[in-house]
């Protein structure tokens, strides 16, 4: 018997499984042909020992008859071809049944796979923001790349393994009986020495194993960590202790697993030596019956074949038992997203908010309503609470204020990644509430500081801001940004391929080609998050040109961090705790002398800098 490694476990085995195997309705007919082939190629390699059996009696009497003398003695050849014959149609049989059954039951397995996993692709595009602010990402990764395939490979092996170690141990048993119930009885006394081998072992490597698996998790996240951060660890110079710390990790793990791996090493040498005892008593008792005739010789040769199967389904079963555990602790975890609250239902009549599908500057106005809001990540600690903002369309609006004060939460209640708890929010006096979320976030165009770029050419990235955009307008958009020249001068220039995390171009870069998305996506609202943050002084005067001359006409909310930027806004608003504790121009809110004043001051600090500011 073989020695899995420990397991995870589903919490709810009963209800996970039953709506695992649920997905494999419409596939029953698939299903019947796998239990078929696997019972018959299983039942006919069963078989086949028995007439190897019968062939080595019928070559061994053949033999003593024409020895002995006898009239018309020696080997029925013919007989034995004919046997010969049938073992071999046997096997090709199995083999082909076999064949069959693994084949259907891969394409059944990874279908269903496939559905599940477009289940939860779907499922995620439904999902509320909160779900991923509350979720690491690797958790959400490890579904789609650990638990399917666990769950695929299970489907496909462990089930229709199941039935053939089933059958095997079965018809094993059937047949050993058949032949002798006295070895029958021998062979059957064994197993409770083997499990108690195997349960003793188990469980002295269970905490090696367990130590292997911590050690193991351990090593690859500093590997993970360093490689993310060379830079930083070349800059402070800790190569040398990040390798010591690596050789420490690495040398516990070799500890635990080379001891895992040797106490569960020396469980087949003492199921060979408990194995081989078996089959001594067998070859025993056996000459013993064949000298007294109660035994043909070939019995004993088929018996002690199926003496060796006799073991093998059990090992298998304990096997595929740790298999299905594990796929259906990944079923479980798959099946808690599938299970996550969705965004709120959208109106039957959204779509018909702007006589349109698609959002047209020309059809929204740009008038942005706060009505009396209130907002809580967590009820327990309100964050937004009876917030009014009336913005006219066409104006620029800034946003500034301490963190924590709910700047980030505006655009995110603005876009309704999340909605309010009271109140309403309205564009052009309808609350987007009613709007189907798409045509609503169609209306705004976004420029965070934390860009976002995919990995594909730079083309293809600026014109995700507009499906089907023509190549004119992508050049025109990044001359607009004044991404033109910087793209001409890489080496595939708009064709440049991008890596996974666009770390082969500068951040002021990636910064650049987000806003020349943007402008490419010509939205009648715009949301810009201190969008040249990361851009050079000389960059940042020709982005604030061409960011004019994008928000001309357009209402914008501007999230800003270094006021220098928003003086020329139409109204400034200043939030503290949740709430607009001044507004104005900014003329208006320095001469106020109030909170803006104060942030103001504290970023320009000095009589001359003051005065030059203003």
């Amino acid at each position: 018997m073989g020695l899995a490694m420990p397991t995870e476990k589903p919490r709810d085995f009963r209800r996970t499984a039953l709506r695992l195997l649920g997905y494999f309705r419409p596939r029953l007919g698939a299903l019947t042909v796998v239990l078929a082939a696997a019972i018959l190629g299983t039942a006919f390699g069963v078989v086949s020992p028995k007439i190897l059996g019968d062939v080595t009696t019928l070559l061994f009497d053949g033999y003593l008859r024409r020895v002995r003398g006898v009239p018309g003695g020696g080997v029925d050849f013919a007989q034995v071809g004919r046997l010969l014959t049938l073992l071999a149609l046997l096997y090709g049989a199995s083999s082909a049944f076999t064949w069959v059954q693994q084949t259907i039951m891969a394409t059944v397995a990874q279908r269903t796979v496939a559905v599940i996993r477009r289940q939860v692709m779907e499922k995620l595009a439904r999902l509320p923001i909160r779900f991923f602010d509350t979720h690491p990402h690797g958790e959400v990764l490890s579904s789609f790349i650990n638990d399917f395939d666990n769950i695929g490979s299970t489907l496909q092996q462990s089930l229709a393994q199941s039935v053939s170690a089933l059958v095997t141990f079965a018809g094993v048993v059937v047949m050993m009986l058949t032949i002798s119930p006295l070895l029958t009885v021998v062979i059957a006394l064994t197993l409770p020495l083997s499990f108690v081998v195997t349960r003793g072992v188990a469980a002295r490597s269970q905490a090696h194993f367990i130590a292997r698996q911590d050690h193991l998790g351990a090593l690859n996240g500093h590997v993970e960590e360093m490689y993310a951060g060379h830079l930083i660890v070349r800059a402070f110079g800790r190569e040398d202790r990040s390798i010591e710390t690596f050789t420490r990790m690495n040398d516990r793990l070799t500890d635990s697993t080379w001891k895992a791996q040797f106490i569960t090493g020396t469980i087949m040498p003492l199921m060979n030596v408990i194995g081989n005892l078996g089959f001594v008593l067998v070859s025993v008792i056996g000459g013993i019956l064949v000298a007294r005739r109660g035994l043909q010789i070939g019995d004993i040769q088929a018996f002690i074949q199926y003496a060796r199967q006799f073991s093998q389904p059990i090992t298998q079963l304990a096997a595929i038992s740790n298999n299905i555990q594990s796929a259906l602790a990944s079923a479980e975890r798959v099946f808690a997203i599938l299970d996550e609250a969705e965004e709120t239902p959208e109106p039957g009549d959204a779509l018909d908010l702007f006589g349109m599908d698609r959002v047209d500057r020309v059809a929204v106005r740009g008038d942005v309503a706060f009505q009396a809001v209130d907002f809580a990540y967590d009820e327990a600690q309100p964050l937004i609470t009876g917030l009014d903002i009336a913005v006219r369309a066409g104006q620029t609006v800034a946003v500034v204020g301490p963190t924590g004060a709910g700047k980030t939460t505006l655009v995110n209640l603005l876009m309704r990644f999340y909605d309010v708890r009271a109140g309403r929010i309205t564009v052009d006096g309808i609350d987007i509430r009613r709007m189907r979320r798409r045509v609503l976030r169609r209306c705004f165009g976004m420029v965070l500081q934390d860009t976002w770029l995919f990995h594909g050419t730079i083309r293809d990235n600026i014109a995700y801001g507009r499906e089907g955009a023509p190549d004119e307008a992508v050049v025109d958009a990044a001359r607009a940004a004044h991404a033109d020249h910087f793209i001409r001068t890489l080496p595939g220039g708009y064709e440049t391929l991008l890596n996974e995390d666009a770390s082969n171009i500068s951040q002021g870069q990636r910064q650049l080609l987000t806003i020349a998305r943007t402008i490419l996506a010509d939205p009648p609202l715009l949301i810009l998050d201190e969008a040249t943050s990361s851009v050079d002084t000389r960059t940042e005067v020709a982005i604030q040109s061409a960011m004019r001359t994008l928000m001309h006409g357009r209402t914008s909310f501007v999230i800003a961090h270094r006021l220098s930027t928003i003086r020329d806004a139409d109204v400034i608003l200043v939030m503290f705790a949740g709430r607009v504790v001044e507004q104005g121009t900014h003329a208006e809110l320095l001469e106020h002398g109030g909170v803006y004043a104060e942030l103001y001051q504290s970023q320009f600090t000095g009589p001359a800098a003051s005065e030059a500011a203003v």
